[in-house]
């Protein structure tokens, strides 16, 4: 494959790895969008971060005007070095009408003669222009949009604690914190799931008998503790 036919398809491997090391250095990539990113194509944006790709297939957010949006390998390549971003022409200015230094006497100028009406050849051209199918129109092709990164909730439990994380994509908006075990069993009795809740319930019944082994060892720890002191008591 030659280097032309890797940078029309987007950017290689290689590429983005040099894309990594440039922002570990605090630098950002420029880049442009080739034509699979739709209307956008041409313009020019910077790379700001490399999200995970095993996650979402649009995995290069590129800062584009006031936007920080992901896309695919495939939607980007170099930008060429001195190529600035599109920029839609100006449209022409209508050329200024002449003015008048004063109003035009017609005292001794002779009126010029009327043209002949043709009004059979006249009325003959627009019904053969009406009659002309009209051209095609071209449909702009819509902007492609970037779906959002989807939401995963974890209810997780080890080490006797439940936790709930929550993540959107690649990003971690809530870490994992430990919830109390009642609302652990209330946010599975949600999930319709065959044998969840009867894990849930068996982890439950689990810590409460394991709890209450040590509150019965711990009263009888008690008890000797109260029988010893009532001893000392009595030889004082």
């Amino acid at each position: 494959m030659t280097a032309a036919s890797v940078e029309a398809g987007g950017l290689s491997a290689e590429q983005l790895e040099q894309f990594r090391e440039a922002l570990a250095a605090g630098r950002k990539p420029r880049v442009q969008f080739t034509e699979a990113a739709g209307q956008i194509s041409g313009q020019i944006g910077q790379v700001v971060a490399l999200e995970d790709p095993a996650v979402s297939d649009e995995w290069v957010v590129v800062r584009f005007g006031r936007d920080e949006l992901p896309f695919s390998p495939t939607d980007l390549r170099v930008a060429p070095k001195g190529v600035p971003a599109k920029k839609a022409a100006p449209a022409p200015e209508p050329p200024a009408e002449p003015v008048l230094s004063g109003p035009e006497f017609l005292i001794d100028k002779p009126l010029p003669p009327k043209p002949p009406v043709q009004r059979k050849s006249e009325e003959a051209v627009e019904v053969k222009e009406s009659n002309e199918p009209a051209a095609p129109r071209k449909v702009a092709r819509p902007a492609k949009v970037k779906p959002s990164p989807g939401l995963t909730v974890t209810l997780a439990y080890g080490e006797g604690e439940w936790t709930v994380a929550a993540n959107q994509g690649a990003k971690a908006l809530a870490r994992p914190y430990v919830i109390k075990p009642a609302e652990a069993l209330k946010m599975v009795s949600l999930i319709d799931v065959p044998g969840v809740q009867e894990a849930v319930e068996q982890i439950l019944s689990a810590e409460r008998a394991e709890a209450q082994q040590q509150a019965e060892r711990l009263r009888a720890e008690l008890a000797e503790v109260e029988a010893r002191l009532a001893e000392l008591g009595e030889a004082g």
